[in-house]
């Protein structure tokens, strides 16, 4: 399962956002061996996640009540 992103990281600039690892950039896992890929907040700002399709909701978009909905059209 993949890890939840972060909109908002409090230190992007610190981890290499590439892969579900989240490696600290002086410790690369991943084996790219080039160098770390950015948060998509360094790249585009506080806004990111507004702009084009990234399949992501924010937190204080989801409700409960719509979740609930949701899941009852998905089964």
């Amino acid at each position: 399962m993949a890890k939840k992103f972060p909109l908002h990281p409090k230190h992007p600039e610190r981890i290499c956002w590439g892969c579900d690892k989240y490696c600290p950039v002086d410790d690369l896992g991943c084996g790219n061996g080039s160098g770390r890929t950015q948060h998509p907040i360094e790249l585009l700002g506080d806004d990111w996640y507004e702009w084009g399709d990234w399949g992501l909701v924010p937190a204080a978009e989801s409700s409960p009540e719509k979740n609930k909905e949701e899941e009852k059209s998905s089964t």
